[in-house]
């Protein structure tokens, strides 16, 4: 039994239970195809067992390391992009305290790099490390992708430049392929410490590898709860293809069946500041796994009650083209309750002595009333807390509907071919060797433009 629970009450207004329940057969087959590993992109599927095959010699190891890390700096920068940082960041700004960069966090500040290509963002956070002890995780399989390479290059540099090359050695991890690539040679040329990141396993869905473990034991999150929240909820995705039964795919039949009824579009919804990168990690999972042959829910995500000032209207009187997916936190780490005024200018009294937590959670309900009201349908996640367990269970009942979304959809959804055109053009347009043709090629049509 999960402590994550998935309600579809605000649903069935749009779809019966009847409707839902039709979905059964379709999800048999792609979970079936799913446990088996019989379905498309099946080279990937090593994501579906890192809960529960996690060694204890690799977490150990991984907790030291982290543990060297906290004491040699305050600072530590995360090199990587897309799957390579962003399931990491989703958990530790989720964790972190919202204004632990004013001090007084035991924890070293975690920061990022190469995921941008910005100058003006790499050379202030390089001026930013010239007073700081820090140290670098670099994340990438290949060690080729323009954003990271560019900037480890730059910080590799800078901190060789600081301390040595001997120290600065000492201050890098590499995670990286197990014998392969860029990367790897550099590890094995300058002696860093490395971990590898898993063949069978695609970025978006390596959170719970090496890939975001590393990061977010740095970072002071116990990573052993979160393996175990996730393993809890591949105890139920596993156990049963029944929608009655197995949340996460209750969640994908629906999202299914909506998306063949015209909702072209999902969007992610949460009423907490802490989850919105976790929403950044949810965008780039669904829409990089469905959004290919014409085909895909397109994800997006907005922050309540802050967006319901801009984003609102649209939800409530736009295209009737959307479905909400509400995240909702049960127990928030707070107590905080509304204090009485004598003058009440404001008017708000008549909320004193309830907690804000309160006021929140009638804002949700508030929120989905109008929006079904507007014929915006809603489902609703309901997480006990902001907690590694809570977020490991969120982090797989997300993974395991998501790849059984694309095979109800008929699409493989674990490749990417067409994050592939932008990289091509931007070698082309930049004459990198190889591309010779290219290069013409594009100038030609620049110049007829």
């Amino acid at each position: 039994m999960t402590s994550l629970r998935f309600r579809y009450d605000h649903l069935l207004g749009f779809l019966s239970e009847e409707e839902i329940f039709l979905m059964q057969n379709e999800i048999d087959v792609s979970h079936s195809l799913l446990v088996e590993k019989a379905g498309k992109g099946n080279e990937f599927l090593g994501w579906i067992d890192l809960p529960a095959h996690s060694d204890d010699f690799l977490l150990n190891r991984i907790e030291t390391d982290s543990r060297l890390f906290r004491d040699k700096a305050g600072v530590v920068v995360i090199i990587g992009i897309g799957g390579s940082y962003l399931g990491a960041r989703a958990v530790i700004e989720a964790l972190s305290p919202p204004f632990a960069k004013s001090g007084g966090n035991a924890n070293p500040l975690i920061v990022y790099a190469g995921h941008n290509l910005s100058q003006d963002y790499h050379a202030e956070l390089l001026q930013f490390l010239d007073t700081k002890e820090y140290a670098i995780v670099v994340i990438s399989k290949s060690g080729t992708t323009t954003e990271p390479a560019l900037a480890f290059r730059l910080l590799k540099k800078h901190i060789e430049m600081k301390y040595g090359k001997e120290e600065a050695a000492n201050r890098i991890i590499a995670v990286t392929d197990g014998s392969k690539g860029a990367l790897r040679s550099l590890t094995e040329k300058h002696g860093y410490k490395s971990y590898v990141v898993p063949d069978d396993t695609g970025g978006r869905f390596s959170v719970l590898s090496p890939v975001g473990l590393l990061p977010l034991a740095i970072a002071g999150c116990d990573i052993k709860k979160l393996l175990r929240g996730a393993a809890q909820m591949r105890k139920a995705c596993l156990a049963t293809s029944s929608l009655q039964d197995n949340p996460a795919a209750c969640y994908a039949a629906i999202r299914s069946s909506l998306y063949r009824l015209g909702h072209q579009v999902e969007i992610l919804v949460n009423y907490e500041p802490a989850l919105h990168y976790f929403a950044e990690w949810w965008k780039q999972l669904f829409g990089e796994s469905e959004g290919k042959e014409n085909e895909g829910l397109f994800p997006a995500a907005v922050d309540f009650t802050s967006d319901l000032h801009s984003m609102g209207q649209y939800i409530q009187q736009g295209q009737r083209i959307l479905f909400e997916t509400v995240i909702h936190v049960e127990k928030p780490g707070h107590l905080l309750t509304i204090p009485f005024d004598d003058a009440d200018l404001d008017g708000m009294n008549y909320l004193a002595g309830k907690s804000l937590h309160e006021v929140n959670a009638m804002a949700a309900l508030g929120t989905t009333l109008a929006h079904t009201d507007g014929e915006v349908p809603n489902l609703d996640i309901l997480i006990p807390a902001i907690d590694e367990y809570s977020l490991g269970e969120l982090v797989y009942f997300f993974e395991f509907a998501c790849a059984l979304s694309g095979y109800l959809t008929g699409i493989n959804p674990f490749n990417q071919p067409g994050v592939e055109a932008y990289k091509n053009n931007m070698f082309a347009l930049l004459a990198k060797p190889g591309y010779e043709e290219e290069t013409e090629a594009i100038r030609e049509r620049i110049n007829e433009e």
